[in-house]
């Protein structure tokens, strides 16, 4: 802050200001958005003049209301250099209190006459038309005034509604000087405008005494003097010995608020619960005192309530217009004719504004009501928001924008929500009204409502935007073509949640020609913060949602790994309300073999896909182990298990324990073309044989995942040539909408096309198959399997005798050379002189040698010992043990792999080498 003789406040900020230079801090944003809008519409700092009028009413309702509330101010203040100031909608003071009696004989004429006009086109930023422009409480103190002439003063001023309409009405402005700078002082001129408004409303409720007492004095319900001409205007209780119940009275007295505010003075039948009719006439009435306004009585007909109608709760009451009424009764009320009608009651006496502003008011809170069950459905952003506006249009906006930042759309907060906004939603009643179109980013500038509004984080009410300077220098011709399509107010509200704000809602009107006013800015603000809350519920699930995504992506293969066993496509599709465990792998074994592995955890979030991620792992781990189908489902759900024990699995409702998890895990040899497979509570695979046939092989079920301790069986099949085994996750055939019979009958008629290649088929598979917004997870696996031919496999029965080590040797070299291989004959002999040594020697037979020709040679020795060698690192001095280290050495890869009849010790050559 900086100060220059008398002045105080963000002197040095306001002369940077002046000159034209940037500021970043140091002025409060309604401050700084004052004087943009001052230096818009031309305002000279150093300005004396203001407009004079002397037309104004000085024994106006609000002066009348106001005097006592003065006249206490003054009285509080007696003796201080306060000036208290009232001013009416339109800035122009009206009356002046002065702590001092003398001090207004001391101050110029503009700060001690009524009649001059202080709103900021004006007069600049100051108490009273700051308090207009933003619509609430405001202090303005020292260098914070635009004028020169006001610099060594502060006050706090706040606006004066009528609480029936919300409109403003007035304002009420302390003046002193900056000394007095009190935080209680804004609380008190709060108080004082509150008691001024109450006072409004007392005057609201002599006038309808007034015409109640008009109506009584001209006999109507003079019925043994039964309501006072003192008492309450509204909700008399003339139809209170009609026998109707609380909620009958309440149908009746809502029906005659709207005659009351109808501009054709009508009569209307009402039917109440039960069949009992009411008929509602409307009459008008002028007092003594000149005020106009409208009784409402009511005409009983039909049978009387049966006893038990007092129980019976209210539903839709039907009416229907009757003719109007001629006027009012002279005299008693007509007799009635038997079983037609029951007397006549006193409903409502009341102004036809009056009524007009009740209605609004029960149609807000209909709309809030409403507002409650429609916004939020569902866990989108751009959903909700478009919610909102078809909440709003027509109800409250004729057009509704909503602008948040592209981060919010992506789930994240914004680092700075005006500086990205995108367009996320455009509604309004017409589609050529020339608004910016939903999906462009949004450049506004500093003085637009829409700027102001995220500056403060409040409402922005523009009720003539002919007059918003900001809102037309953004972008005048625009503008100009928003007003050539009637749209003349606006309303600008943050869309704040938890202290986070994530844009920004414009309602806009023009059909409706009435200006937007305060009750429709608080009926917007309700609305947006509905918004904002489930906006933000669905930018936090967007990010939930989208960090497990991540994380299973990053969890599920990134591609299919080299291997000529079968060509392979596949896909993932997540859940649409949210990521599961579903996952699907294609690992390489030995011996040219491939195993085929899709499983589904239970549950949905960042634990399913956190567990799927370790059983993935773990999976891939067990199958390099070379372990038989069922003997990795054991271990799996051994593990699984294990993990639900660790977790807590049977700890209570509040647990995180897994539930369970399903799998399917296939292993196919192209040599045999023999695959076998094990399954835990899976759907069982669908295998397309060459002629288009399909069939769905019996597997042994097996009981799901992390169960513990029942066994797991494996099938073999042999499967033709070009064949397709299809491996899919229960959420393709699987929803509450379809029998699984059903859709698995639906997958195989599909599938019955032998002619599409693998990527074909998950494509065929997936539009046919999967939900438009899937409830769970789909992953899906298709392989069509290839053989080796038999020219590239070559194979000896070696007898238990190292003298036949040199043959084998011998053989295994013309073969490579038949294949083009002679490169690799060096090592290779050196390795099947090693391991056929070591099977003589410490293995059974039978033993045999072979030789595989794929993308790698691959040398196997097998036995009939299920005794496994070791890798070890043989000292100087020994003559053994170097033999598995020089085969290391030599090969690509080796390792050991169990079969029922022993044993398989394998080694691989990349063909790179040769």
């Amino acid at each position: 802050m900086g100060v220059t003789g008398e002045q105080i406040g963000p002197a040095r900020s306001r002369e940077r200001f002046l000159v034209g230079e940037a500021i970043a801090d140091g002025v409060r944003s309604p401050i700084l958005n004052s004087w943009r809008r001052c230096r818009t519409l031309g305002l000279s700092p150093d300005q004396t003049d203001l407009p004079y009028r002397d037309d104004f009413d000085p024994d106006s309702r609000l002066v009348h209301a106001a005097g006592p509330v003065l006249d206490q101010l003054a009285s509080r203040f007696n003796g201080s250099r306060m000036n208290v100031c009232l001013a009416d909608g339109n800035g122009t003071v009206l009356q002046r209190r002065f702590g001092e009696p003398g001090l207004a004989r001391s101050l110029p004429p503009i700060q001690a006459v009524p009649g001059f006009v202080f709103a900021e086109r004006f007069a600049g930023t100051n108490g009273i038309g700051l308090a207009l422009a933003e619509r609430r409480l405001v202090r303005v103190y020292g260098a914070e005034h635009f004028a020169e002439r006001s610099q060594s003063n502060a006050c706090s001023a706040t606006p004066i509604r009528d609480q029936l309409s919300g409109h403003i009405v007035g304002v009420l402005c302390l003046g002193y000087p900056h000394g007095y700078e009190d935080p209680a002082l804004a609380v008190l001129v709060r108080r004082a405008a509150q008691g001024i408004e109450r006072r409004l409303m007392e005057q609201r409720s002599a006038r309808e005494r007034a015409l109640l007492r008009t109506y009584l004095e001209a006999g109507h319900l003079a019925r043994n003097g039964a309501i006072a001409a003192d008492g309450p205007p509204m909700g008399l209780d003339g139809i209170g010995d009609s026998g109707l119940d609380r909620s009958d009275q309440t149908i009746l007295k809502e029906k005659a608020t709207e005659l009351i505010c109808s501009p054709q003075r009508a009569a209307v039948e009402v039917t109440l619960p039960h069949g009992r009719g009411v008929t509602l006439l409307s009459t008008p009435l002028t007092s003594r005192s000149g005020v106009e306004g409208v009784v409402v009585e009511a005409v009983f007909t039909g049978e009387p309530p049966p006893e038990h109608h007092l129980a019976v709760p209210t539903h839709a009451v039907p009416t229907r217009a009757v003719p109007t009424h001629a006027g009012p009764p002279t005299g008693p009320p007509p007799p009635t004719a038997p079983g037609t009608a029951h007397g006549r009651g006193l409903v409502l006496v009341g102004e036809p504004e009056v009524g007009k502003y009740a209605i609004a008011a029960r149609r807000r809170l209909e709309l809030l009501a409403e507002a409650s069950t429609r916004i939020g459905t569902t866990l989108d952003v751009t959903r909700t928001a478009w919610e909102l506006a078809e909440m709003a249009v027509p109800h409250l906006a004729d057009y509704v924008t909503i602008d948040v930042p592209e981060s919010v759309l992506r789930g994240e907060e914004s680092a700075d929500p005006r500086s990205e906004l995108h367009r996320a939603v455009l509604h309004g009643i017409r589609d050529d009204c020339p608004f910016y179109p939903a999906g462009e980013r949004v450049e506004l500038r500093a003085a637009t409502p829409h700027m102001r509004c995220l500056d403060s984080g409040h409402a922005v009410l523009e009720p003539d935007l002919k007059q918003a300077v900001g809102w037309i220098d953004q972008e005048p011709e625009h503008a100009r073509r928003l007003l050539a399509h009637k749209v003349h107010s606006l309303v600008s509200v943050p869309l704040l949640a938890r202290g986070v704000l994530l844009g920004i809602a414009t309602f806009y009107r023009s059909e409706d020609p009435a200006p937007y006013g305060d009750d429709d800015s608080r009926l917007a603000q309700e609305l947006a913060a509905r918004a904002a809350l489930c906006i933000d519920n669905a930018r936090r699930y967007t990010r939930e949602h989208n960090l497990a995504l991540a994380l299973q992506q990053s969890l599920l293969p990134h591609g299919v790994p080299e291997q000529g066993a079968v060509e392979v496509a596949h896909r993932y599709l997540p859940a649409a309300s949210g990521v599961g465990g579903d996952w699907f792998d294609v690992i390489p074994l030995s011996g040219t073999r491939v195993a085929l592995l899709v499983g589904d955890v239970v549950g949905h979030g960042l634990h399913a896909a956190a567990t799927m991620g370790r059983l993935r792992t773990a999976a891939r781990n067990f199958a390099e182990l070379e372990l038989a189908p069922d003997e990795l489902m054991t271990h799996l759900d051994n593990l699984l298990a294990r993990l639900d024990r660790e977790e807590g699995g049977d700890t209570g409702p509040g647990s995180t324990g897994i539930a369970g998890a399903t799998c399917l895990y296939a292993v196919y040899d192209p040599i045999t073309r023999q695959c076998t497979m094990a399954r835990a509570g899976h759907p069982p695979p669908a295998l397309v044989h060459p002629d288009g046939r399909v069939t769905f092989p019996e597997l042994p079920a097996g009981p799901p995942l992390g169960l513990g301790g029942l066994p797991f069986e494996t099938a073999e099949i042999r499967l033709p040539e070009g064949s397709t085994l299809v491996l899919y996750t229960d959420g393709l055939v699987e929803d509450r909408h379809r029998d699984i019979d059903v859709a698995l009958d639906r997958l195989g008629r599909v599938l019955a096309r032998s002619d599409r290649s693998p990527e074909e088929t998950c494509r065929a598979v997936m539009d046919a198959m999967a939900p438009e917004n899937p409830g769970d997870d789909i992953a899906l696996l298709v392989a069509r399997t290839r053989t080796v031919p038999a020219d590239r496999i070559a194979s000896w029965d070696v007898p238990a005798d190292p003298a036949e080590v040199a043959g084998v040797r011998a053989a295994a070299t013309r073969r490579l050379a038949d294949w083009g291989l002679e490169e690799l004959a060096f090592a290779v002999e050196l390795m099947l002189s090693e391991l056929v040594t070591n099977a003589v020697r410490y293995g059974t037979e039978p033993i045999q040698v072979r030789l595989v020709h794929d993308r790698t040679l691959i040398c196997e020795v097998s036995d009939g010992s299920s005794t496994a060698p070791h890798l070890r690192r043989a000292a100087s001095t020994e003559e053994g043990g170097r033999g598995l280290f020089l085969v290391a050495q030599l090969a690509h890869a080796w390792g050991t792999r169990y079969t029922a009849q022993g044993k398989v010790i394998w080694a691989e050559c990349a063909l790179a080498a040769a």
